[in-house]
């Protein structure tokens, strides 16, 4: 598949191609008919919690549905081959929620060891490490990971995990991956994990770069049908995932059948949605620079981000996540966001309906106020999950909500 008609043109590098297999793969990948007796085309939702054993403590494949679940491992097949993993050797590991992903990866720490984490992550992320692995005994340096110096000069003796999210959440800074994984390698007891999160697998291959271990909220553009809670891990390295695959399970952090169907199917379509969302994220993005009631945008793909170059590199593609500020403030947002008739005001992201948030007060409210300022989450800051709507509907639902925004900054410019 070509998507390099989306990209901006007239780059000095050229983007690494996405894999012309991938959907292929996620069509075929763990889905093998003759793995049921029933040769049944589509993996079949198994909701038994226990399996038959041919004889004592002697199971034939499954045991108990919290330790392994054939819905589930169809799943994780597909994951493992479509993240680049080693796939046949290992799966990839799902979990109830992106969170609980987050939470077991974290439990290959014990007190007193630290974490060098990105200065803008998901809140909940950031939440999760400030307020409970801080409980655990666990200390947490955030730093802005756009200079790999910073990363290098954060990590002391005691830092076992490094936990990079890249595009972030939701200012789209980038880490380069690559590099920042080869410092690591030189480190004794310290692993790299990257939230791929708002890339997908299409778009991002961390494990290629040389990260350990690559994580997703699969809420997100790989379910992409905003019906399905999940998270998921995958790694190549294979005392990592001996470890995970042990916490997953005494953990207890798992997702049901159900939703390993449906994730399932959402992967089917991933490429192609993924085309989409980066054909209308461009467009959009491009719109919004040209509004004068827009004072910044910030999309990798634009030339006008700061690591356009890095993006091109590591990234294959883009996805539909675009964040800008408005002129004005919080009144100007809200009156933007209360025009709007196509773009939805809800969190979350990575759907093929088009989302639109006010980060301060909404996903990132949870991130301290003083933290907010420093990263430019301010309350005119506002976040869009472009969907795989008809791009001209898109441009002209913003065009005439950013109208409205600014009839009232111009009034309010008046008064004062």
């Amino acid at each position: 598949m070509n998507n390099s008609n989306h990209i901006e043109n007239n780059c000095n590098h050229s983007r690494p191609s996405t894999n012309p297999h991938f959907g292929t793969t996620a069509i075929h990948a763990g889905q093998d008919p003759k793995q049921w007796s029933s040769l049944a085309i589509i993996p079949p939702i198994s909701l038994s919690t226990t399996f038959q054993q041919p004889s004592p403590a002697k199971p034939v494949e499954f045991e108990y549905s919290r330790s392994g679940n054939p819905t589930r491992k169809c799943l994780e097949e597909c994951l493992a081959a479509l993240e680049g993993a080693k796939y046949g050797k290992h799966d990839g590991l799902t979990f109830s929620s992106g969170l609980a992903a987050t939470v077991s990866v974290t439990h290959l720490l014990k007190a007193g060891d630290h974490i060098v984490c990105g200065d803008d992550v998901y809140g909940g992320t950031n939440r999760y490490f400030r307020t409970c692995a801080s409980e655990l005994g666990i200390e947490v340096t955030f730093v802005d990971a756009r200079n790999t110096d910073n990363v290098k000069k954060a990590i002391k003796e005691n830092t076992r995990m490094v936990w990079m999210e890249t595009p972030t959440n939701p200012t789209m800074k980038l880490c380069d991956i690559e590099e920042i994984a080869d410092h690591v390698k030189q480190l004794s007891n310290v692993f790299l994990v990257v939230d791929n999160t708002f890339m997908s697998s299409y778009f991002q291959q961390p494990l290629a770069l040389g990260a350990d271990i690559s994580m997703h909220s699969l809420t997100k553009y790989m379910n992409g049908h905003a019906d399905v809670i999940m998270g998921a891990i995958m790694t190549n390295r294979e005392d990592l995932y001996e470890r995970l695959k042990y916490l997953q399970n005494s953990l207890g952090t798992v997702p049901s059948p159900f939703d390993c169907f449906l994730v399932n199917r959402g992967l089917k379509t991933l490429h192609v949605r993924m085309e989409q969302h980066m054909k209308n994220g461009l467009e959009v993005a491009k719109f919004l620079e040209k509004h004068d009631m827009v004072r910044k945008v910030l999309h990798p793909g634009l030339k006008s981000h700061p690591q356009h170059e890095l993006a091109l590199r590591q990234c294959s593609g883009f996805s539909g996540m675009v964040s800008f500020s408005i002129n004005g403030g919080l009144k100007e947002a809200k009156t933007f966001i209360k025009s709007l008739k196509l773009f939805i005001l809800a969190e979350s992201l990575g759907g093929i309906e088009s989302l639109v948030e006010i980060p301060s007060i909404m996903t990132h409210a949870s991130v301290p106020a003083e933290h907010r300022k420093a990263l430019g989450i301010d309350d005119g800051f506002i976040r869009l999950s472009v969907g795989i709507e008809e791009t001209q509907d898109l441009i002209e639902d913003l065009k005439q909500a950013l109208d409205e925004a600014k009839k009232l900054h111009s009034q309010t410019s008046l008064i004062s």
